[in-house]
């Protein structure tokens, strides 16, 4: 007998729970959060807590977690944030320019407790609560720092953020730090259009709310309610309560998903995509020139520039890792059913893509130059544990994975101490037990 099924139905039983960070790609800067000399990691790798100076089990489970171009962040269950890597435009938060390879709390958020993180090139946005509401509301408030940009949801692009407020209504707006209960979506620039604004403009702009999807080229704009937004560098892509996906912002590459544009190379106004009509998603993300969405059956839709095969679509040559499909087109302007089934979450970074499988498989594909992408030998990565949330960057890829039931934890103990003179017995066990995750991860290390 499983031995879930043994808990099942025991209401006095209350299993702990805990998570883990893995991170993996390039290491030049220390976004991967390790000391040594080696320049990226192929291979996922666990963080363990004492780099982020917590004993064990104080730091057991997290929340959140995102990568920038060459820094990552992320928040632990007691509210607090850590940053780490490059940080030439202050996108760490510690008041300095100084890079770090090692996990450091950022403590000017000290009296926050921060619920979510975003990433952009070389900025970090968060959102947070205060710790001493004084029995007073709740407010949640935008905090940003970096490279003078601004992100319920914050996402950040190259050069632009949107954030998403609690009923469905997105804002943009320049050069702001803080906002207030869940009424925020910020960007700085406008030059192609990623504002959604129905125009182009340069320099800082205001905040205004985003009141105008439209459906159909022929039909006038109307309000919607969105549940979910990303960025592109230059785009924009959201999905509605009812499922639909709308994009804006530059579409040179065909990253907007539609047949043809109304302002030459760009989409001055959130417009459906009418390729997906009638299809529900679920999950969106935007890379640098891509984009893809998650339907609530699984399936993966792709569309944008694949140069690097970020696509999915081509063959498998040198440093680019994507599976070969029917299509071997290089851009994509209509998206494409690359995944039939079987994917719970996807991630862009700037030329690569990741997906979680049902199964508790991490696959990947694009520039892989530095194993971002895809481990050496597969285009497949495990980890242990129950994959909650993916984060991609320029060069390195992140995984935040949860351990809800008893299997999971033990696998949990097991990784933190198997070493090269017990893999073998471990690797048995895992087998054993149907722990693939584990069962590879001794099998590399001997």
């Amino acid at each position: 007998m499983d031995i879930d099924d043994l808990y099942c139905n025991t209401q006095s039983v209350n299993l702990p729970t805990k998570s883990a960070i893995y991170v993996w790609g390039y290491n030049q800067c220390g976004q991967t959060g390790r000391n040594g000399r080696e320049c990226h990691l192929r291979i996922p790798k666990r963080l363990h807590p004492k780099l982020f100076e917590c004993s064990e089990g104080v730091n057991s489970r997290w929340l959140d977690i995102a990568c920038g171009r060459e820094h990552t962040a992320a928040i632990s269950s007691d509210g607090s944030l850590f940053t780490w890597g490059s940080n030439d435009f202050g996108q760490l938060g510690d008041g300095t320019e100084e890079g770090r390879k090692h996990p450091k709390k950022v403590k000017l958020l000290q009296t926050e407790f921060v619920k979510s993180v975003s990433c952009g090139a070389h900025c970090t946005a968060a959102i947070a609560e205060s710790r001493e509401n004084n029995g007073t509301e709740t407010l949640s408030r935008l905090w940003v720092w970096g490279q003078n940009q601004i992100v319920l949801q914050v996402s950040c692009g190259a050069v632009h953020v949107v954030a998403l407020s609690e009923d469905g209504v997105l804002q943009a707006w320049g050069n702001v730090l803080l906002i207030s209960l869940f009424s925020f979506v910020s960007i700085r620039y406008n030059e192609c259009g990623q504002l959604g604004r129905g125009f182009t403009c340069e320099g800082l702009q205001g905040a205004r709310i985003i009141n105008a999807y439209a459906r159909f080229l022929d039909e006038a704009p109307e309000l919607v309610k969105i549940i979910q937004v990303s960025c592109g560098e230059y785009h924009t892509a959201a999905i509605s309560e009812s499922g639909d996906v709308y994009t804006w912002g530059l579409g040179s590459m065909g990253q907007l998903g539609h047949c043809s544009l109304q302002s030459g190379d760009k989409e001055l106004l959130p417009r459906r995509v009418v390729a997906l009509d009638g299809i529900f998603v679920k999950d969106i993300s935007c890379g640098g020139v891509h984009t893809c969405a998650v339907t609530a059956k699984g399936a993966l839709y792709a569309w944008g520039g694949g140069q690097a095969g970020q696509l999915g679509l081509g063959p498998q040559t040198g440093f680019f890792s994507c599976n070969l499909n029917e299509s071997e087109m290089l851009l994509r302007n209509i998206p494409v059913l690359v995944v039939p089934a079987g994917v719970q979450l996807v991630a862009c970074g700037h030329s690569h893509t990741l997906v979680s499988m049902k199964d508790g498989r991490i696959r990947g594909w694009g520039y892989n130059s530095y194993g971002q992408a895809a481990n050496e030998k597969s285009t497949y990565a495990w980890c242990v544990g129950e994959v909650r949330k993916l984060a991609a960057g320029g060069g390195h890829s992140a995984v935040l994975t949860d351990a809800f039931s008893l299997k999971e934890l033990c696998e949990f103990r097991l990784a933190d101490s198997v070493n090269p003179s017990n893999a073998l017995e471990i690797e048995d066990v895992a087998y054993r037990t149907g722990s693939d995750a584990l069962a590879r991860l001794c099998e590399r290390l001997r």
